[in-house]
């Protein structure tokens, strides 16, 4: 007998503003499926999570590749989000760090340093001629990073949104280069996975939730103000700095080729102990 209740984990994060809106308008009830959508601190904690207290949680897709090469059974429910111009990007308040060659060892706040951002921030600054191995990671939470910043404590911060367009509003950050461009323009941020036991046990009603997020995904790609005002009923952020918020875009499948970007790239990073095949973390019949 399949399950009918989705307990979902989330973070405050843009991406996960189409899986919200569908939940406040009763997308999924009107599918015949009951989620409850539960608020994390941490991906890794939502990863640990499944099979427990959750039976589905959003990561960014490094967090979730790492953790299936680490060996936890895995399957990829739904692509959530990819970047777009300025919704990640690195911001600085020196104003003599004017373009990202410029330091030849610069000292970069990222939230992880086995994540996306520090991932996204070498591959650009390696663009820009600066070797990775003198890039100079600091780990700290987005809501330090303007103070840091402030301190001289570091040179330029990893951000995504909110917390760029707050950096520039409350600081008059600026930003120092997008790094959704070259070798990660567009690139696959996050998702949403269940353990593959579950996938096993529930396959229609996973293929239920896929098709609620797809309609889901496409109405919020259709109407980027319909993001933006969801953002301020789960995150820490006021009506003026939502309206200018840059919004990446809202895949609508699981594309394998897409998604094997992230996993060369961490490849080639030396994130993964050996380069990991996407192809076996995808739900039977959704390869297309």
């Amino acid at each position: 007998m399949e399950r009918n209740t989705l307990r979902i984990g989330v973070l405050p994060v843009v991406d996960v503003a189409p899986l919200r809106l569908a939940y406040n308008n009763k997308l999924f009830e009107k599918a015949g499926l009951q989620v409850q959508l539960v608020p994390l601190n941490s991906e890794v904690e939502g990863i640990k999570q499944l099979d427990t207290t959750l039976d589905l949680t959003w990561s960014t897709h490094v967090t979730l590749f790492r953790s299936f090469a680490e060996g936890t059974e895995l399957q990829l429910q739904g692509e959530a989000y990819q970047a777009g111009t300025n919704t990640m990007a690195l911001v600085t308040l020196d104003e003599a760090y004017d373009s990202p060659g410029k330091l030849p060892s610069p000292r970069i706040a990222v939230p992880s340093t086995g994540d996306v951002g520090a991932l996204t921030t070498k591959a650009v600054l390696k663009t820009a001629g600066v070797e990775k191995q003198r890039i100079k990671p600091e780990e700290m939470p987005f809501a330090e990073m303007v103070d840091a910043l402030r301190a001289g404590r570091v040179d330029a911060a990893w951000m995504t949104e909110p917390y760029i367009t707050q950096a520039q509003r409350d600081a008059g950050a600026r930003i120092l280069t997008d790094t959704a461009v070259g070798p990660t323009k567009d690139f696959p941020m996050s998702g949403y996975s269940s353990s593959k036991k579950f996938a096993d046990t529930n396959p229609r009603t996973l293929a239920l939730f896929r098709q609620v997020l797809r309609d889901a995904q496409e109405a919020a790609s259709n109407d980027k103000l319909s993001v933006q005002n969801a953002l301020t009923g789960y995150m820490d952020v006021d009506q003026q700095t939502a309206a200018l918020v840059s919004v990446g875009t809202f895949p609508l499948s699981l594309n394998p080729v897409r998604l094997q970007r992230v996993a060369d790239m961490m490849d080639t990073e030396e994130v993964l102990p050996e380069r990991l095949d996407v192809g076996g973390l995808l739900p039977p019949g959704t390869v297309n």
